[in-house]
């Protein structure tokens, strides 16, 4: 029963000074919030860049056109072509897929829209191993391919770009500098990966981009499928072998392609994004500590304006320990009721978040629990000294006390 009056004269203080306990737990309500709110931030961002992982498909290796030097002077000359590819297809046994690819900007034309756009020569094999799936038509085959016939696929974000309505799109005809081609499948939107979006992109059989496109044999990059029994460590070991083989480079010489696995990039966002998260979750427990500072500065307050109280209390048998446990109360109390308004806060934020910006903003219950308690904490810790200063006051000078 003591303790529960004591929680009933803490709430009648803050009752009693109700703007300035309010101004009091600002501190708290603010940094709880932030805690809750940039927590959920670095929640999202860690769930998109899993999901973006997941999209890439497992096991996937990059290899692009890399700077060579000659007699110091470098060298950025595309040296990829299809041989390679189909040398990396057929000699390295770890290998399930290769997708050569070739890209290139160009201006599309559709009806009365004109938008500039990446063009992305490709294999028939190419939304397998980059896990794209088909919404509306079909892939282009082999046959498309050796017949450089024109026809295109095209990204599922390309439709909004050109303001159409996608299901009509089928068969109808796009102009890729001035030559036409025909629209035969849709694939779904996945989203953007790092800064390429390949929802916007268009694609059409590799050699018809070669040689009614770009006009050129050779390519830009090639994505190998490597099979998931082999390491992707030593994969990379036996694809880089066949292509100094097959660049006839020397042993010592630096290559003039890179290889690298597709996944390293988002890895390191991944990691990048942690560290931003516990950044900014740092950031807002250091303002719960400046508001934990100014609870501690209101208390001292309090302490100094109930003196003459603290006097009669003690008179009438109070303890010390009463008296601390009494001003500890009030102190926890102002920092619950503000870490509660902080949560409350901080889950609103976070909800609209996610409506306006379109951001995933997971709230997290382990976040809002350490929150809470890291607020009591702080009533604890800075609730103390006052506590104990109005503990330690003489009942004879307390009651004398003006």
């Amino acid at each position: 029963m003591l303790i529960l009056e004591m929680f009933r004269i803490a709430g009648q203080s803050i009752r009693a000074n109700f703007f300035r306990a309010f101004l009091t737990m600002l501190g708290i309500i603010i940094g709880v919030a932030a805690v809750i709110t940039m927590v959920a931030l670095g929640s999202g961002a860690q769930r998109a860049i899993n999901e973006q992982l997941d999209s890439l498909g497992g096991n996937i290796l990059s290899i692009r056109t890399g700077q060579g030097f000659h007699r110091g002077v470098a060298n950025t000359d595309n040296k990829l072509t299809t041989r390679d590819a189909n040398a990396v297809a057929s000699d390295v046994e770890s290998v399930m897929a290769v997708v050569p690819e070739l890209s290139t900007r160009k201006q599309i034309k559709l009806g009365n829209k004109n938008r500039n756009l990446s063009i992305v020569g490709t294999t028939p094999n190419f939304p397998e191993v980059n896990q794209f799936e088909l919404t509306y038509g079909q892939m282009f085959t082999a046959g498309d391919d050796a017949a450089k016939k024109r026809v295109a696929v095209i990204g599922g974000g390309v439709p909004a770009v050109l303001e159409k309505d996608p299901a009509l799109l089928i068969g109808q005809n796009l102009t890729i500098e001035g030559t036409s081609f025909e629209i035969i499948g849709i694939f779904a939107e996945k989203g953007s990966i790092g800064f390429s979006n390949r929802d916007e992109y268009i694609f059409v059989p590799l050699q018809t981009a070669q040689y009614r496109i770009a006009g050129t044999d050779k390519i830009d990059s090639i994505s190998v499928q490597v099979s998931n029994s082999v390491s992707i460590e030593q994969a990379m070991i036996d694809v880089e072998r066949i292509l100094r083989r097959e660049h006839k480079i020397i042993p010592g010489a630096n290559n003039d392609f890179t290889l690298s696995d597709r996944k390293q990039f988002l890895n390191m966002q991944q990691e990048a994004a942690k560290i931003f998260s516990a950044l900014l979750a740092g950031i807002a427990g250091i303002s719960l500590i400046v508001g934990g500072i100014g609870i501690m500065n209101i208390m001292l307050v309090t302490v100094t304006e109930r003196t003459r109280e603290i006097g009669i209390r003690k008179a009438l048998g109070a303890t010390r320990m009463n008296i601390l446990t009494q001003f500890l109360i009030e102190a926890m109390s102002l920092c619950i009721a503000g870490g509660t308004i902080g949560i409350l806060l901080g889950g609103s934020a976070s909800v609209l978040l996610a409506n306006l910006a379109g951001w995933q903003t997971p709230i997290s219950v382990e976040a809002v629990t350490i929150a809470f308690l890291f607020s009591a904490g702080v009533g604890l810790f800075f609730g103390i000294w006052p506590a104990r200063k109005a503990a330690a006051l003489d009942p004879i000078q307390a009651l004398h006390y003006e």
